[in-house]
């Protein structure tokens, strides 16, 4: 079960990520390996249970010991840290395209409430949160946030691309951060929008309201609606549980690190056409 769900190949990459256990105390109990509780964590987010509800005859540790080292490890940015090893893997194999990207966010109910949570009013006033979600031109995610379900989506943006870590190709050089075009929905029709993405050195893509159809850029923005999909795919994702806003983030860090780790793979795997 480990082997599944942290494969091998994957494990070498983000094993550094993790830090060294501490010395076991004389006498003490011995304590459970990060590849297994990593598995474990896996385990529970692709499921979305409860923590404490990690099933003990799955061999992946106790879900007390995973929600303690997963909050351990988000307090020490752990999460981003893996995420942005795995964007630089795909990046030294050709997998990322900067030529565009594309922006979207998604509404996530919020029944405990917590930071970050608003009234949907999509929802009847329910609280909610909203990811916002950041993806390159074959829609793998480069950068994510989130706010509350009654935040408007372009008061976000600015956060949202500026979340784009420094990804590097393994050679000498300035790291990528910012790709060359963006693409948005009428939602961000706004001069600050266009405004903050020219400053960043990004050419805006934005259908104007009551100008330009939508649907011209939509050869490009299905892609975010798919990865969105997928994210939300994650059990744990699709109803927001988490009061802690830090906690719910390093989760959609996680998943979206799984999404671009797992793409990458299936496009190294695939065979190639002469």
């Amino acid at each position: 079960m480990v082997e599944q769900l942290v494969p091998n190949e994957l494990w070498a990459l983000i094993e550094p990520v993790f830090p060294a256990p501490p010395a076991r105390p004389r006498g003490g109990r011995q304590r459970q390996s990060n590849r297994r509780t990593v598995a474990g964590i896996l385990y529970l987010l692709r499921w979305g249970l409860p923590w404490r509800q990690l099933p003990l005859a799955l061999g992946l540790g106790s879900g007390r010991t995973c929600e303690r080292r997963f909050n351990e490890w988000q307090r020490g940015g752990v999460w981003m840290r893996l995420w942005r090893i795995l964007l630089d893997h795909a990046q030294q194999h050709g997998c990322l395209d900067w030529s565009r990207s594309a922006l979207d966010s998604i509404s996530i109910p919020a029944p405990r409430g917590g930071s970050h949570t608003g009234p949907n009013p999509t929802d009847r006033g329910k609280a909610g949160s909203k990811l916002h979600l950041l993806i390159d031109g074959q829609g793998l995610p480069l950068a994510i946030s989130l706010s509350g379900a009654n935040v408007h989506d372009s008061k976000q943006l600015e956060a949202t691309v500026d979340a784009v870590p420094d990804v590097r190709n393994g050679r000498r050089g300035r790291p990528r951060r910012r790709p060359t075009k963006l693409y948005a929905d009428k939602g961000d029709d706004f001069g600050r929008c266009r405004r903050a993405l020219t400053h960043r050195r990004s050419v805006p893509r934005i259908a104007r309201r009551g100008v330009e159809s939508s649907s011209t850029l939509g050869r490009h923005r299905w892609r975010v609606e798919r990865t969105l999909s997928w994210l939300v795919s994650y059990r744990k994702l699709a109803v927001r549980r988490e009061r802690s806003s830090a906690s719910f983030l390093a989760l959609a860090q996680l998943a979206c690190a799984l999404i671009v780790w797992r793409r990458t793979r299936g496009a190294l795997s695939a065979p190639q056409i002469a």
